[in-house]
C-alpha cells in the first residue's frame, strides 16, 4: 500500500521537476485570478461577448507586431486599447448596438491578422502561439507582466470600488449622481485589453473569453453579494488554471483547453447542485 501511495505522489509531483512547468503554473494561476475578477464586471454588465471580441481584436495587433518585429506588448497593447475604446464609443453613441460595434471592430481586426499571417509566413509560429496559447513557453518576464497588470487592476478596482459598482448596476442613475460613467467604461476597456494582452500567451485568444466568463458566472450562482463575487470568481479562476495545468500534463492534452474544461465542469457541478434560485440568477444575467 505504501509503495502505491509513494508511486502516486511521485507521479503527481513529476511535472514540478521541470522549470518551464513551474513558470507556466504560476503564470496560469495569476492569469486565472485576474480574468476572474474582471469577469465579474463583464458578466454583470452583460458584456460577455466583449471579452471574446477584444481577444480577436488584440490578435490583429499581435500579427502586426510579429510582422513588423515590434515588441509584442507594445504593438498588440496599443491595438487592443484602441479597439476597446472604439467599441465603447460606437456603442455609447447608440447609432449601433454594442453587439454590432463589437462585431465590426473585432472581426475587422481579426481579419487583418489573418491576412498578415497569410502574407508573411515568418510570423506564423508566434501567431499560432497567440491563437492557441503556449503556457509552457512563458518566461518570468511574462509572469511579471501578468502580476503588474493584476496589481494595477486590483488597485484601480479598490480605489474606485463604489464608482464601478454604481456604474455596473445602474449607469443612468450613476450619471445623474455625478459618476463619470464614460470614464469608468473606458477604464474597464483598457483593463480588459491589458488583461487579454498579458494572458493570451497562457490561454490563447480563442479561449480567453471563456476564462473571463465562466468563473464569474459560477460565482454568480454561489452568492448574491457583489463583494463576495469579487473574491469567489478570482479564486475559481485561479483554481481552474492550477488544476487544469496539472491535469493537462498527466492527460497529455492542451493546457488551455484543459483549463477551460475544468472551469466548465465546475460551472456544471455548481449549476446542478445550486438549486433553482441560483440558476435563475444566471439565467437573468443579461438583464442586469
Amino acid at each position: 500500500m505504501m509503495s502505491a501511495i509513494t508511486w502516486f505522489a511521485v507521479d503527481l509531483l513529476a511535472p514540478y521537476e521541470f522549470g518551464f512547468f513551474g513558470r507556466g503554473l504560476v503564470a496560469a494561476t495569476f492569469a486565472g485570478a485576474l480574468c476572474g475578477v474582471l469577469g465579474v464586471y463583464v458578466v454583470l454588465r452583460g458584456m460577455s461577448y466583449i471579452g471574446h471580441g477584444l481577444s480577436h481584436a488584440v490578435f490583429g495587433g499581435a500579427a502586426a507586431s510579429a510582422v513588423m518585429s515590434v515588441n509584442f506588448f507594445v504593438g498588440a497593447g496599443i491595438w487592443g486599447v484602441i479597439s476597446g475604446v472604439l467599441i465603447g464609443r460606437i456603442a455609447r453613441r447608440r447609432i449601433l448596438g454594442a453587439d454590432a460595434a463589437i462585431g465590426i471592430v473585432t472581426t475587422a481586426s481579426f481579419a487583418a491578422g489573418i491576412a498578415l499571417l497569410n502574407r508573411y509566413g515568418q510570423a506564423r509560429k508566434s501567431i499560432e502561439a497567440v491563437l492557441f496559447g503556449s503556457v509552457l513557453g512563458v518566461s518570468w518576464g511574462d509572469v511579471a507582466a501578468i502580476v503588474v497588470v493584476g496589481a494595477i487592476v486590483a488597485v484601480t478596482l479598490i480605489v474606485s470600488y463604489r464608482a464601478f459598482l454604481f456604474a455596473t448596476f445602474d449607469p443612468q442613475v450613476a450619471t445623474v449622481s455625478g459618476v463619470r460613467v464614460s470614464l469608468i467604461e473606458v477604464t474597464l476597456m483598457v483593463m480588459l485589453s491589458g488583461t487579454i494582452l498579458v494572458t493570451m500567451r497562457v490561454i490563447g485568444t480563442l479561449l480567453i473569453s471563456a476564462l473571463l466568463v465562466i468563473p464569474a458566472a459560477t460565482a454568480r450562482m454561489m452568492t448574491n453579494s457583489f463583494a463576495k463575487m469579487l473574491l469567489i470568481a478570482p479564486a475559481l479562476g485561479a483554481a481552474s488554471c492550477f488544476v487544469g495545468m496539472n491535469a493537462s500534463y498527466h492527460l497529455d492534452t492542451s493546457a488551455g483547453a484543459t483549463i477551460i474544461l475544468v472551469a466548465a465542469s465546475t460551472f456544471t457541478a455548481v449549476y446542478l447542485f445550486a438549486g433553482r434560485r441560483a440558476r435563475t440568477r444566471v439565467a437573468s444575467l443579461h438583464h442586469v
